[in-house]
């Protein structure tokens, strides 16, 4: 479901490029049109180089709907997971607790299943469990979001193979008409280059972006998620809270023992009369 999600997307994005912006430029009367100069470039190479560019910018487009669909606070940090724990842990059903957040397929549900997994090896175990499956989960969640930082990097050097492309149609060009070639001809090959560079940022730069702003939306969420967790646990805190807050009574300050007086020591002769 989810990939097709994706492919419609990226498919109506697509149907846009090929089928409404070339309808632009099918009238050669008027002055070159944008569609024209952005989608149709001369060169054959340069016009595989430019779709491929245009595939890549609607996948983009596509995948970053996903995700942000996918990790909204509603899927990863359900306030209802967070109650219904709560109040088991309250009521003291602790095995209904653990079959909950064992079915609960959010990130907070598995943190918080991993913490009453280890109950049984006290307060201190349940911690560290929740620090260990946070760390584990968010890296499962951020590994996906890659992709949009691979297409991101990517995007530029295919640009920039069809800009060097482009100008070394131009100087070729240039050379085999002995340094005086025709000015549309030469045109050709820098439009190629110009196209190609303009579509790889096109690609790029909400790649980019939508890879920043997913990832740090990802990590605010998954730090709260391990609070919270902490929070729902604090019911096998020993003693409770409360013992945080009880105040210490300092201990009075002993006095000094004196050095008591050493009976083995030698005492003197005592002189017979």
């Amino acid at each position: 479901m989810k990939r097709r999600t994706v492919l419609i997307v990226s498919a109506a994005c697509l149907a846009v490029l090929v089928f409404v912006c070339p309808a632009l430029a099918q009238d050669q009367t008027k002055s070159i049109s944008a569609a024209r100069a952005f989608l149709l470039p001369g060169d054959p190479i340069g016009l595989a180089i430019t779709w491929m560019l245009v595939f890549f910018s609607a996948l983009s487009i596509g995948y970053t709907l996903r995700l942000m669909l996918k990790y909204r606070r509603s899927s990863l940090l359900p306030e209802r997971t967070r109650s219904q724990v709560v109040n088991l842990l309250a009521g003291r059903r602790y095995r209904e607790a653990v079959d909950f957040t064992a079915k609960d397929p959010s990130y907070l549900g598995r943190v918080i299943s991993a913490a009453l997994s280890v109950a049984g090896h006290g307060y201190g175990a349940m911690e560290r469990a929740i620090e260990e499956k946070g760390d584990a989960e968010t890296t499962k969640i951020l590994r996906p979001i890659e992709y949009l930082n691979v297409l991101g990097n990517i995007a530029p050097m295919v640009g920039l193979f069809g800009t060097v492309y482009g100008m070394i149609l131009a100087f070729e060009q240039l050379r085999a008409s002995g340094g005086k070639p025709d000015p549309g001809q030469l045109a050709g090959g820098i439009s190629t280059a110009m196209v190609t560079t303009f579509w790889g940022l096109v690609v790029a730069i909400p790649a980019l972006a939508a890879y920043a702003l997913i990832r740090n939306k990802i990590d605010a969420l998954t730090s709260e998620g391990m609070l919270i967790a902490e929070q729902a646990i604090t019911a096998f805190k020993p003693n409770g809270p409360a013992q945080a807050q009880r105040p210490q009574t300092p201990t009075p300050p002993q006095p000094k023992a004196t050095p008591q007086q050493d009976n083995d020591a030698p005492q003197p002769p005592t002189p017979n009369p």
